[in-house]
């Protein structure tokens, strides 16, 4: 299966790709690990997009589909992949229709998580992150720590990203509505798309994106949370 999964900032989108993923037995191919991936091995796509990322800029989109066509032409993909922050636009989304065309293929599934802005809102301002260790993360309101302030795993300095404050969260949800719209439109004209919503627990998403996808509950049965 050929899938594309949609979705705002704080919806939980890397969570789901990954768990299905693993569940169809499909390669997950994010945009950032592979930026990730080309900027370690040095390759040419991986110095230009360094250059912008550095630079706190946006990967150009010409860059941004170089990685992903690399990507796609790659053996593991011939039975399927699930796109996690691609396409972000309507160019990259034309550019992907031409990509899989002359792959003889195109998507099987759109899946659109959605969520409403005051939840996604409380998912990202409520975040706290360990000045000692960024891996360790709690939540004012689902995983509040026993002392304000420090982090129950290694007693660091919990705080604020400052692209976790309200404001900042809310411009970053303005501005997905308007570059990604226009992509759920498009393919919204195919048929493709499928809405979900993302409230709720992660294994309670799953289910709805398996059900969307005609896997089944029984299916997810197996699959650990």
């Amino acid at each position: 299966m050929r899938i594309l999964l949609i979705g705002p900032p704080g919806a939980g989108k890397g969570t789901q790709a990954v768990r299905l993923a693993s569940h169809l037995s499909i390669p997950h191919v994010s945009t950032g690990d592979l930026f990730r991936e080309h900027i370690a091995a040095g390759t040419e796509l991986g110095r230009h997009a360094h250059t912008h990322i550095h630079a706190g800029l946006l990967v150009p989109d010409e860059l941004t589909i170089g990685v992903i066509e690399e990507r796609l032409a790659r053996p593991d993909t011939e039975r399927g992949f699930l796109l996690d922050g691609f396409p972000r636009n309507l160019a990259q989304a034309q550019a992907l229709d031409g990509m899989l065309a002359g792959f003889k293929s195109r998507p099987d599934a759109v899946l659109d998580l959605e969520i409403p802005e005051d939840q996604v809102v409380r998912r990202i301002a409520g975040r706290r992150l360990c000045r000692q260790d960024r891996t360790h993360i709690s939540h004012v309101d689902h995983s509040p720590p026993e002392v304000a302030g420090v982090c129950d795993l290694c007693g660091g300095e919990l705080y604020q990203r400052d692209d976790d404050r309200e404001a900042t969260v809310r411009k970053r949800l303005k501005v997905y509505r308007t570059r990604t719209a226009p992509v759920v439109d498009h393919y919204q004209a195919q048929g493709l798309v499928t809405t979900i919503s993302a409230h709720g627990q992660v294994q309670e998403v799953l289910h709805r994106a398996l059900d969307a996808l005609g896997r089944g509950r029984a299916d997810a049965a197996g699959t650990s949370t």
